[in-house]
């Protein structure tokens, strides 16, 4: 059986699970140790660029604390000739796009290291065509101009998911983790996260069992396995908790797997869902230990995911590390809005996975392009090598999970092309064979297998774009805005408003829209 830990823990708690004891105020010590390992980047704290709005209208954001976010500088653009191969494991995460907003709506810009961009485009769903029945996923690749350089071309790989009928879902064995430190009295933790997973009752079925285990000077179990349909008891668990002591994130790590292992059954999908608000003041002071014990529980049969909550201290460093390790997700929730999003519309891609450790690689033809670059998915780059290699851990699908990617190419011969041939030469890339610009390769293994299946497919520059290609990139450019990249030249926040609004859509739950208001309160923002 596969079994998954759900572990909720606002704000600070969670970055203490891999950190010895501190002070509350000193540097967190296994989070400058996980970015030792090139796991991690402390981020500058985010300054608001105008005086927040009265507190009355809109909550302002937290000064930074402790925070940290997971990135790494921008892909470098890449000559083909000399290194015509990309791999990367995909990301289903959408916490950057969350603290983003968050951010903005607080009147501040958000730090550059909290700017993923691969998150904020998969945010949003787009109109890919659906699997071949009996396969777990169908890779879809277009090609479109690039809005920001006419002499360039976006290669969009997206994939989508298979999204089996609710009757045939597996029942799901779920550990909520839940940080009740001090730090989550604010309302915009403990007090949403309780709402959060009200919402989220709704969706289970008879079949499901839920158990909770709080950890916050020590750890413990508030509820023993119980059926989800005894709605009373859970919700009355979930309502007496209450905030209070320091993080005991180890103990209640080990807890909680302990009790997703008393729950396993056969066909149950079990996952440990981690609440925090990122920062653990208690827990393991080796990160590689920590790293090591998640992943032994993950081939063992539980995952695990995380939802932050909170700022100020907001560790998403070590949310994404904890997360990916798990075989899970990461998840920001800011608003009750975000929890119907996440935890209710996006449920089965979140507790019920279909692919493990998919990876992407493209090789590019140098007799075609001349350089290309990859928007975003800085922090899932994988060596070459790794690609055939089934030991390497990467990314996971949920049911009906959807993975977009974006690539800039610049075709040989574009006036484009901000790179000059060698004086002395070298092969001749035109003896490359066929006229593709490129060839995909994916990877990835059925829950608990050990062998990965192989899918292959030519990229050809007359693919046609897909129908909401023009709102994705328009997602890439904000995303690259934010991040002060130095590829647009002369496009900026008009054209991106622009470009997005003119690619709305089918806009049901207007997140859309909602996109393109934050993107007119950056260039606000911006401004000043």
């Amino acid at each position: 059986p596969i079994c998954s830990l759900l572990m909720v823990a606002p704000g600070r708690s969670m970055y203490n699970a891999v950190s010895a004891v501190r002070p509350r105020h000193a540097a967190p010590p296994a989070s400058q140790a996980l970015r030792n390992q090139g796991l991690l980047s402390k981020s500058a704290a985010g300054q608001a660029l105008t005086r927040p709005a009265p507190a009355d209208r809109f909550a302002p954001v937290p000064e930074p604390d402790t925070e940290a976010f997971a990135n790494a500088d921008d892909n470098p653009l890449k000559i083909t000739a000399d290194d015509p191969v990309s791999t990367f494991s995909i990301d289903v995460d959408t916490a950057s796009y969350a603290v983003i907003r968050n951010a903005l709506t607080g009147g501040a810009l958000p730090p550059k290291d909290a700017v993923r961009i691969e998150e904020m485009i998969n945010y949003f769903p787009y109109a890919y065509p659906a699997p071949e029945p009996g396969t777990a996923f169908r890779p879809t690749v277009s090609v479109s101009p690039t809005p920001w350089n006419p002499g360039t071309r976006i290669v969009q790989i997206g994939l989508q998911g298979a999204l089996p009928e609710r009757a045939e879902r597996p029942p799901l064995n779920l550990v909520f983790l839940i940080d009740t430190s001090g730090s989550m009295q604010d309302a915009a933790k403990l007090p949403l996260l309780v709402q959060s997973f009200t919402l989220m009752l709704g969706q289970l079925g008879p079949e499901d069992r839920i158990a909770i285990v709080t950890y916050a000077g020590s750890a413990g179990e508030v509820l023993p396995p119980t059926p989800a349909s005894d709605r009373a008891t859970i919700l009355a668990a979930l309502q007496a908790l209450s905030a209070g002591g320091s993080t005991a994130g180890q103990q209640g790590l080990h807890q909680a797997y302990a009790v997703a292992e008393g729950m396993a059954r056969d066909g149950a999908v079990s996952r440990v869902i981690l609440a925090t608000d990122g920062d653990f003041n208690v827990g393991l002071a080796d990160p590689q230990a920590l790293k090591d014990y998640i992943g032994r529980k993950r081939d063992s049969g539980t995952y695990l995911s995380v939802l932050g909550f909170g700022r100020g201290n907001l560790d998403d460093a070590t949310m994404q590390a904890l997360a990916q390790y798990g075989n899970g997700t990461a998840a920001y929730i800011d608003t009750l809005n975000e929890a119907q999003k996440v935890l209710v519309d996006q449920l089965t891609g979140a507790l019920f996975p279909i692919a493990d450790d998919v990876k992407i690689q493209v090789e590019f033809n140098p007799a075609q392009v001349a350089e290309y670059r990859l928007i975003g998915y800085e922090t899932r780059a994988l060596r070459r090598e790794a690609f055939n290699n089934d030991k390497v851990d990467a990314g996971d699908i949920g049911a009906g999970h959807q993975v977009t990617a974006l690539y800039e190419v610049t075709p040989v011969g574009s006036d484009a092309q901000l790179t000059e041939p060698l004086r002395y030469g070298r092969a001749d890339p035109a003896a490359a064979p066929s006229d593709e610009l490129g060839f995909l390769r994916l990877r990835y293994k059925a829950p608990g297998a050990d062998s990965s299946q192989l899918i292959e497919l030519p990229i050809t520059a007359d693919l046609p774009p897909q129908a909401d290609a023009g709102f994705a990139m328009a997602i890439a450019g904000f995303g690259q805005l934010l991040r002060g990249a130095p590829y647009l030249g002369d496009w900026g926040w008009d054209e991106a408003i622009a470009l997005a609004n003119a690619h709305r859509g089918d806009d049901t739950y207007g997140y859309r829209s909602e996109a393109v208001r934050l993107m007119r309160l950056a260039q606000s923002l911006s401004a000043n």
